[in-house]
C-alpha cells in the first residue's frame, strides 16, 4: 500500500507532498471542474517535476439522474474528467449518483446502472477504472443493499472507501470491509470522533476512535494494495495544528504499512 493526501492544483501542494515523503496526490474536483480542466497542463508539469503521481480524480455532489433519465450535460463533464485523468496517467475516477425522490428504488438503481455502464465503457477505452464513494453527499450508492445490487451487477465498478462515513451513519466499517474490500480501489484515511452520540470532530487518524490496525488487517487479508489517501477534514485542526496533525497521521499510518 502507498500513502498519499487529498490536495489541490497548486504547485506548493505537490512540493509539500514530496517533502513529506508521500507517494501520490488525490484531486477532489467537485464543483471546480472548470478550474481543473483549465489547469491540466500545469498539474501534469507539477506532477512530473515533483515525481508526485495523481492517485485519483474524484467529483461528488452533482445530480447525475432526474425523472427524465440521465443528465447528458453531467455525463459530458464526467467524460471530460476521465479523459484528463488518463492524460495525467491517473487510472482511477471516482463519482457517485444522486437519488431521485419521485422515482422508485428500482428506477433509481436502473438509471444509476445505466449511467455507470457508460462511464465504465468510456473509462476502459482510456485505461481508467470507475469507482463510487461511500459518502452520503447526494449519493445513494454508499452501502448495502445498494452495493449488492449495483456493484453485484457491475463487476467492473469499484469502491472508494472512507471509514468515517460508515461510522457517522451508525454502520460497521469492519463488517463492510470484510465483505467489500475486494472491490476497494482507493481508501481515505480520515479520523472520526463521536461524543455524546454526536459527531464531534474529524481528528487526525490515530487520534480518533477508528480501529485502524483492525481495518488495515482486513485490507491485507483481502489483498488490497492500493492508495491510502489522507484527508485533512477537521475544522479544529487548522493552520500549524493541522500541519502537525498531518505529520502525526503520516507517521502513524507508516507503522501500519508493511
Amino acid at each position: 500500500m502507498k500513502l498519499g493526501i487529498i490536495s489541490w492544483i497548486k504547485e506548493e501542494d505537490f512540493k509539500e507532498a514530496q517533502n513529506k515523503g508521500l507517494a501520490f496526490i488525490e484531486l477532489c474536483v467537485n464543483n471546480r471542474h472548470k478550474e481543473f480542466l483549465d489547469h491540466v497542463e500545469s498539474i501534469k508539469a507539477y506532477s512530473e517535476k515533483y515525481h508526485m503521481p495523481i492517485g485519483s480524480v474524484g467529483r461528488w455532489g452533482e445530480d447525475k439522474i432526474t425523472t427524465k433519465g440521465i443528465r447528458e450535460e453531467e455525463l459530458a463533464v464526467d467524460y471530460a474528467l476521465i479523459e484528463k485523468a488518463a492524460y495525467l496517467n491517473c487510472n482511477i475516477y471516482i463519482t457517485g449518483c444522486n437519488y431521485v425522490a419521485d422515482l422508485s428504488y428500482y428506477e433509481n438503481c436502473t438509471l444509476a446502472i445505466q449511467y455507470f455502464e457508460k462511464l465504465i465503457e468510456y473509462g476502459e477505452q482510456l485505461g481508467v477504472k470507475i469507482a463510487t464513494y461511500n459518502c452520503r453527499w447526494n449519493n445513494f450508492i454508499h452501502s448495502d443493499p445498494t452495493w449488492s445490487l449495483i456493484h453485484g451487477y457491475l463487476q467492473d465498478l469499484y469502491i472508494k472507501y472512507d471509514t468515517s462515513h460508515c461510522i457517522y451513519a451508525g454502520g460497521d466499517y469492519l463488517s463492510e470491509a470484510k465483505k467489500w474490500a475486494h472491490r476497494f480501489i482507493h481508501v481515505h484515511i480520515k479520523g472520526a470522533l463521536i461524543v455524546d452520540g454526536e459527531r464531534f470532530d474529524d481528528p487526525p487518524a490515530g487520534l480518533d476512535q477508528t480501529d485502524w490496525p483492525a481495518f488495515m488487517s482486513i485490507l491485507y487479508a483481502k489483498g488490497y494494495n492500493g492508495g491510502l489517501s489522507i484527508e485533512p477534514h477537521s475544522e479544529n485542526w487548522r493552520g500549524e495544528l493541522g500541519k502537525k496533525g498531518v505529520d502525526f497521521t503520516i507517521n502513524y499510518m507508516k507503522k501500519l504499512i508493511l
